[in-house]
């Protein structure tokens, strides 16, 4: 029994600290999987991400990003900064008046902007059962006894009250949420679409851990084809869609873009212009999908560069998917294994 105390507190300790123990902890190993379960699917995993919530906030008692509400026609979107780089969004409907939150990771972090905001939250989806993304769900809860919380069966999202499955839509005043299944970082891992029944705005994408600025989430859960499945998915929606992602990891994935792909020019340019922003630490989403189309490469795995980094021999393949899939694989494992220099 001591001895697999001691196991599951060392598989906690080196998945927490996973870049820092690559070569002894890698994914897929006995020890990854039980420090991964433990920490994301039991109370002791909510217990530390609470630790660290709390330290956190005494490193960045305003956020770790300057933000901006945006605003479109008929509604807002406030980003809510937390942890280290990950955000939560508070989506207000201007006309009706009613609220909701998309992955609540820090309670207290959410409840300040929604008491200052003054209006009354009424449901919270959730992208993945993860404690950075749900941890603040039955705190949340608590304060707010109505509140509905929607997430996929698959996932087991804390706090859930409503299942959510794909393409299933939820209707909040004049706003209107459509659940995408996407696996892959979890194995219910799922977006939201938001529109609204007030014409002029794009479309609204969370995503999680799915798609980040000019990145992609670590394949936790899925193969690779699953998780290219997922992004091929969001990638039916049109260009114009906003692209609203759960981290600020916008740096570090546009280095890696340029170390990909050094001769594109929109990696350039946005890059040039995300360095502004962090300069100021300010918030570099949203970005569109139009715009993540031209310089992420995760999304750019039908791409003759790409595909011969993956594979120098692809053009003998017969099965087109497969080494697409093979390509992403290929990317994640040099994003995993990437370090730019400060």
């Amino acid at each position: 029994m001591f001895y697999q105390i001691i196991c599951v507190v060392l598989s906690i300790y080196l998945f927490r600290r996973f870049q820092l123990s690559r070569k002894m902890f890698k994914q897929g190993s006995p020890l990854f999987t039980l420090g991964y379960n433990v920490y994301t699917k039991t109370r002791l995993g909510n217990y530390l991400n609470g630790r660290d919530l709390s330290k956190t906030r005494l490193e960045f008692p305003d956020g770790h990003s300057v933000v901006d509400t945006e605003e479109y026609a008929g509604f807002t979107i406030t980003p809510i900064p937390y942890l280290k780089d990950n955000y939560a969004y508070l989506v207000e409907d201007t006309v009706t008046q009613v609220a909701v939150v998309i992955d609540p990771g820090d309670a207290d972090a959410v409840q300040t902007v929604v008491a200052r905001q003054g209006v009354p939250l009424s449901a919270i989806f959730t992208t993945h059962r993860h404690w950075d993304h749900s941890g603040g769900n039955k705190k949340l809860k608590s304060i707010h006894p109505d509140l509905a919380i929607y997430g996929n069966a698959e996932d087991r999202v804390p706090g859930s009250t409503h299942k959510i499955g794909d393409g299933e839509s939820v209707q909040i005043g004049n706003l209107k949420f459509t659940a995408l299944f996407t696996p892959g970082h979890t194995v219910g891992h799922t977006v939201y679409l938001l529109t609204c029944a007030q014409q002029g705005s794009p479309g609204c994408l969370f995503t999680g851990d799915l798609l980040f600025l000019a990145g992609n989430g670590r394949m936790f859960e899925g193969p690779p084809s699953q998780m290219l499945s997922s992004l091929d998915k969001v990638c039916e929606l049109p260009d114009d869609t906003a692209i609203y992602p759960g981290h600020e990891y916008a740096l570090d994935d546009l280095e890696f873009a340029l170390h990909i792909d050094p001769e594109n020019e929109a990696v350039k340019r946005k890059l040039n212009w995300v360095k502004g922003r962090r300069k100021d630490t300010k918030i570099t989403s949203p970005s569109s999908l139009g715009e993540e189309k031209s310089y992420n490469p995760f999304l750019r795995t039908s791409q003759e560069n790409i595909l011969r980094l993956a594979d120098p021999e692809y053009q003998t393949a017969t099965d087109r998917q497969a080494l697409r899939a093979k390509a992403l694989l290929f990317l994640r494992k040099s994003k995993d294994n990437f370090r730019y220099k400060l």
